[in-house]
């Protein structure tokens, strides 16, 4: 800087010329915006099983709904005894961590390159767990594409086309399944159904209302104008340490020498 004192008014410069920029993108990002928000129902909906023969402990129901979460409830079977949950039609996601807050990494599909890292879900037709307690509950994922939340983004050209996206993706998932649950020995023989009890719900999706996604223009200019200025002050702090530092060495040394008795011949 101490040989081109320019500088600094040209970083100036540049600093707002990339300030106009950023703004702009953002505008136009918000203004023209390629993504669009898509909101569903959640709602977790108990329903009603049947027995072939209401002395044995297997139950099934029919689905034809959008799921994601599934919840099976067992009371009053034996300790030790198995609860299966068998699918007909699609293989679904299960783990006895799911719903639990949990201290360690979990991600339900596991892929990835940190799949080997992270406790993973099952994927299959068949799952179980072994009764411990009074009332035991397995938890799954049916459909992993929809949005667990209610709500899910999307690509598309205009409103039309992500609703028309939003609704195929929605009623792609619905599939026809018939559930199977029965409580098991260890051998596998089906219990008597006297004293225990099961409940069934399942958190199904209906598309409820599809929204460009905007943003606040003025917001996020504030954030890139404040995070710019964040970055161009470290760049600068630096170089003006070391150019006051240059500075005032030399000064120091120019006293030094004028200061300096002169030299006998």
């Amino acid at each position: 800087m101490s040989q081109n004192p320019n500088m600094l008014r040209t970083m100036i410069g540049i600093g707002l010329t990339l300030i106009f920029v950023l703004g702009y993108a953002v505008y136009s990002n918000t203004v023209e915006s390629e993504y669009y928000g898509y909101e569903t129902t959640n709602v977790s909906e108990s329903l009603e099983s049947n027995q072939d023969d209401e002395g044995v402990a297997e139950w099934f129901l029919s689905t034809n709904m959008p799921i994601t979460w599934v919840n099976v409830s067992v009371i009053g079977a034996p300790q030790d005894s198995i609860l299966r949950v068998q699918a007909e039609g699609t293989p679904w996601f299960h783990s006895p961590f799911l719903g639990d807050n949990l201290d360690f990494p979990f991600n339900c599909e596991g892929d990835g390159d940190y799949s080997d890292l992270v406790e993973t879900c099952d994927y299959s037709t068949n799952h179980e767990i072994t009764i411990t307690q009074e009332e035991s509950i397995l938890r799954g994922i049916v459909s992993s594409i929809l949005p667990i939340e209610g709500l899910g983004y999307l690509q598309a050209d205009d409103l039309e086309e992500a609703y028309d996206k939003a609704d195929e993706l929605i009623s792609e998932e619905a599939t026809i399944i018939t559930w199977r649950i029965g409580v098991y020995d260890d051998e596998g023989n089906a219990l008597e159904s006297a004293g225990i009890e099961i409940y069934v719900s399942m958190v199904y999706h209906e598309l409820t209302d599809v929204n460009e996604f905007q943003i606040d223009p003025i917001e996020e200019s504030v954030y890139s104008l404040a995070t710019l200025i964040g970055c161009f002050s470290l760049m600068l702090v630096l170089p003006l340490i070391i150019y006051f530092s240059a500075v005032y060495k030399a000064r120091k040394d120019e006293a030094t020498r004028l200061e300096a008795p002169p030299l006998d011949n």
